[in-house]
């Protein structure tokens, strides 16, 4: 990066640092991990006779679960249960315990397992393990120590198992319940363990996820169903080789499906990729905040999944630290239906809902408590994502927007390089989706098709309907390869204060961010609205005074200055929801643009060098409403909004200035009095 892109970029991030800076709550931390090498595969799954068996011993209770089966699956399940009560044991962890040898097999036979031995709070040394704690409160602990105290965090804990296989034998998930009670992090932890595979059970109930997977390289996550939590129904982390096959969950305050730091193995690559490091395929993921999710989410491959009835439906991110694989990147989104993402569960932390122990929360009658903030009613999230690609989707029935794209500074994720800065949301590419259409063909439209914040390199997209920006950067049908492009390192002004004030959210203070729409702000209690009517207002007074007092003898001025107010009337209009993906900015500007230049040129024959940089100014809006409605100046580091912010600032207090200097009435004062550039020395 030269010198000049780093005053840019500074000037960019301390403009915004002024505004404020996000928090620096993490979604996720977990110890120092690595990936895998790579060595591994994706684990097939194994008929036969189990090796181990685990049950319940009230009899009747079995035969009524099992009664309603088909008549194979009954009898097998009896000829097991007659085993297990004579050699099997009470507790998964007890099984996965006794595990000897790779390649050994669980059959859990339907029943509710709460693992009892597992729930009583640690004692001795293991209530005594020094390890630093994380922002939620839970202590960071290392493998060594997850090993020593397996149950300080984890119901069940499956550690360093190679190629094991645990499947429920139900006819559905909901036959085998592995239940927390809200008493553990985790219901079940795989940790280090190669080749494991989970089959047609429920894990629920727990104060981070249901089912989590770390450091392993090889896993299948096969007909399982996650629910009930406070952060993650699925959470994978560190691993390669990853299958989610026919999974499903709801109830979870941040995602019900998150791969977050898969497997870095395609960084360095173009959009040329050999393989994905974790496939998703046939999951349903609802009534979450989010239904997918994936900071440092690189190399997924998401297909023929369902998210819907989420705040949002997926999303994934390179703003919290420690997450390795970040900057984000090569995500594959193709065929999914990404639909309905409309729920505000906000209103839960507003009441006090979120500030009960978990127990007493209600998720199970529908609550969730949001872990995050994220703008309600969109598709899909890229907050600071490269060389991601959404395919083929059927996006609908949204009331915010489709596909969301803002870049992230690297200072958010801890790296303080200049050159880092400005490394988020390049070569994206959104294209062949189904926008606005359900699968069956019925209209659903989204309110808008896109939401950019107008930074990154090389983004491209299809035809849309309404957006924001209205112009944006085209794909080749026949390559998929952007045309025109850009090349921003600060995104658009407005939205970067946007994005600032709304990522100011706590679940735990309560604190929801004032001036934000995503909680609910209005109107004038919107954060945009107020700028945009306090910039409005400033140049309503100065420019009509300027008017007064130098220009209101000159007609062509006049006219224009009568434009210019309606303009920023519009201008101010233009912010409200309602508005906001129309004409109306760009008419806005058009009029403001209007009024600044044939004032600059009023104002020239007496001040030349204040009357230049008016035109100078109108022009920049011009150039400004033209880029907002046709289409985006490729190759340029910064937008005209931001020549136009920092120009204004200048001829404001200029403004201001020539104004109040004594001179005729509707006339330009003298050029000394005026133009400190011709004042004699």
């Amino acid at each position: 990066m030269t010198w000049t892109r780093r005053t840019l970029v500074g000037l960019g991030l301390a403009a915004a640092l002024t505004l404020g800076a996000p928090p620096g709550a993490q979604a996720h931390e977990e110890r120092e991990v690595a990936f895998p090498d790579g060595s591994g595969s994706v684990p097939a799954y194994r008929e036969g006779e189990p090796d181990l068996l685990v049950c319940k011993t009230d009899t009747a209770a079995f035969e009524r679960r099992v009664s309603r089966f088909p008549d194979a699956l009954r009898e097998r399940n009896l000829r097991l249960y007659e085993r297990c009560l004579g050699e099997g044991f009470r507790h998964l962890q007890q099984a996965v315990d006794a595990v000897d040898r790779p390649g050994m097999s669980i059959a859990v036979l339907p029943g509710r397992y709460e693992e009892e031995p597992s729930q009583p709070e640690p004692k001795g040394d293991c209530a005594r393990l020094k390890a630093r704690k994380s922002a939620l409160g839970y202590q960071i602990l290392s493998y060594a120590q997850q090993q020593q105290c397996p149950h300080n965090q984890n119901l069940v804990a499956v550690l360093g198992k190679r190629d094991l296989q645990i499947e429920g034998t139900g006819a559905g998930p909901l036959d085998v319940v592995v239940d927390a009670g809200y008493r553990k992090l985790n219901a079940i932890r795989a940790d280090g363990s190669d080749g494991v595979y989970f089959r047609n059970f429920t894990a629920q109930r727990t104060t981070f996820n249901s089912l989590y997977v770390l450091g392993v390289d090889g896993f299948v996550i096969d007909r399982v169903l996650t629910r009930w939590n406070d952060e993650y129904g699925f959470l994978t982390f560190a691993s390669d080789h990853g299958l989610y096959r026919d999974c499903e969950s709801y109830g979870n305050g941040d995602s019900g499906i998150y791969p977050g730091s898969a497997s870095d193995i395609n960084s360095g690559r173009g959009h040329d990729v050999p393989r994905y490091s974790i496939e998703i395929t046939g999951c349903r993921s609802h009534h979450n905040l989010l239904g997918y999710s994936g900071t440092a989410g690189d190399s997924v491959w998401a297909h023929d999944n369902e998210f819907d009835h989420n705040m949002a439906g997926a999303s994934m991110d390179s703003v919290f630290p420690g997450h390795p694989g970040l900057p984000q990147n090569h995500a594959r989104f193709e065929r999914n239906l990404i639909h309905d993402n409309n729920q505000n569960y906000y209103r839960y932390v507003r009441d006090g809902t979120c500030a009960r122990p978990p127990a007493e929360r209600g998720y199970e009658q529908g609550v969730v408590c949001p872990q995050t903030s994220v703008p309600p009613g969109t598709g899909v999230i890229v907050a600071g994502g490269n060389w991601n690609v959404f395919e083929g989707n059927w996006v609908y029935g949204h009331q915010r927007t489709a596909f969301h794209l803002n870049a992230v500074p690297a200072f958010l994720r801890g790296e303080d390089a200049w050159s880092r800065q400005a490394d988020t949301s390049h070569h994206n590419r959104f294209r062949d989706n189904h926008l606005g259409r359900a699968r069956s063909g019925e209209s659903r439209p989204n309110r808008t098709d896109v939401w950019w914040d107008g930074q990154g390199t090389d983004n491209c997209w299809q035809d849309t309907g309404d957006s924001s920006p209205r112009a944006l950067p085209r794909c080749r049908n026949d390559t998929g390869a952007a045309l025109g492009g850009s090349h921003r390192i600060v995104g658009e002004p407005m939205k970067v204060v946007q994005l600032l004030v709304c990522s100011d959210y706590n679940v735990q203070a309560r604190r929801l961010p004032a001036g934000c729409d995503w909680y609910g702000a209005r109107g004038l209690a919107r954060i945009e609205v107020q700028l945009a009517l306090g910039v409005a207002a400033v140049l309503a007074v100065v420019g009509g005074f300027l008017w007064w007092r130098r220009l209101r003898g000159n007609l062509l001025v006049t006219a224009a200055t009568a434009l210019g107010a309606a303009g920023l009337v519009l201008d101010v209009a233009s912010e409200t929801t309602a508005l906001a993906p129309t004409v109306a900015g760009p008419l806005a500007l058009l009029l403001i643009g209007v009024w600044l230049t044939a004032t600059g040129l009023g104002l020239r024959h007496s001040s030349r060098a204040f009357g230049t940089t008016t035109v100078v100014l109108g022009l920049l809006t011009l150039l400004d409403a033209f880029e907002r409605a046709f289409v985006m100046i490729p190759w340029t580091p910064l937008g005209p909004a931001w020549l136009r912010g920092l120009l204004g600032l200048v001829w404001v207090l200029w403004a201001v200035a020539a104004s109040a200097r004594p001179g005729g009435r509707g006339r330009s004062a003298s050029p000394s009095a005026d133009d400190p550039a011709r004042v004699s020395p």
